[in-house]
């Protein structure tokens, strides 16, 4: 199969295939002059997806969100694409619901990642699901890239530099890292940021694309998961080790975040079953 870039790639099988994946990954492709100006498909295109299963895994590359946005998988949830394409997505598939500002949604089932590098984040994140924290990082340090880019896709947008560059939040961000099992208020980081609460926030929406709250829950919890995967600490234990003071608290993040409980979650990765209560 030639591609627009002049180069032939070797296709081993038909689209039999999607029928039985459990994954079927979208690689990045342009939307084309045909879909832009209507919204619509290919009939060989339509007539491949749609012989994927109900229950397929289905994650779409960079701007091959629009080949899902108009076979109706992303009608109704939320979706990223390329920052550059998003306001064009949402021009198109209104009843789709763009966010520019991340580098992957996971929805489940069906994922979509922003442009370029943000392929790898979300690629990463699925090894993180399917096989640990542990082979997800190692995977990352043999590809030479990072295991987790905090963040959104926001902070890579360009903007006008702001005359004060010196005062990034940086410093708080690992600060906060440090100290993950202590009660860390929005206060608190900006006291730390030498910055009014209004200010910090606003930087650190500019530099990350996420709030400092939203970010801290997320930290804590890809932590949470690091130590359910490689320790047998029980419940009781991990939550306040991570900040959520009690495990109500973890098991309502892990469900809202990752569908199930902190105890099933080590269950599906083989970690070992804690020994003790405390």
């Amino acid at each position: 199969m030639r591609t627009h870039e002049d180069y032939r790639i070797v296709v081993d099988h038909d689209e039999s295939v999607l029928e039985t994946a459990h994954t079927v990954v979208l690689a990045t492709q342009e939307p084309g002059e045909h879909l832009l100006a209507t919204g619509k498909l290919p009939e060989e295109l339509t007539a491949a997806l749609d012989r994927i299963g109900p229950r397929t895994r289905i994650v779409s590359l960079c701007t091959s969100a629009f080949l899902l946005a108009a076979a109706g998988l992303l009608d109704g949830r939320r979706a990223t694409t390329h920052w550059a394409l998003c306001d064009a997505l949402a021009r198109l598939f209104p009843d789709v619901e763009i966010d520019p500002d991340v580098l992957f949604v996971d929805n489940g089932r069906i994922l979509t990642s922003a442009g370029g590098a943000a392929g790898i984040d979300l690629c990463l994140h699925l090894v993180r699901l399917d096989h640990g924290a542990a082979v997800a990082s190692a995977a990352a340090r043999r590809c030479v890239v990072a295991p987790w880019r905090e963040g959104g896709q926001v902070q890579f947008i360009e903007h006008p530099v702001p005359q004060d560059t010196d005062r990034s939040t940086s410093a708080t961000r690992q600060w906060a890292l440090d100290r993950l099992a202590e009660p860390i208020t929005l206060e608190d980081m900006a006291r730390h940021a030498h910055m009014s609460v209004r200010t910090f926030t606003r930087r650190f929406r500019s530099e990350m694309g996420s709030s400092p709250l939203k970010w801290l829950a997320q930290r804590r919890l890809v932590h949470a998961r690091l130590l359910l995967e490689s320790t047998d600490l029980p419940v009781a234990r991990i939550a306040p080790a991570c900040g959520f003071g009690d495990p109500v608290a973890l098991r309502k993040h892990f469900h809202t975040y990752l569908g199930l409980s902190p105890l099933a979650y080590r269950r599906a990765h083989n970690a070992p079953e804690p020994t003790t209560a405390w």
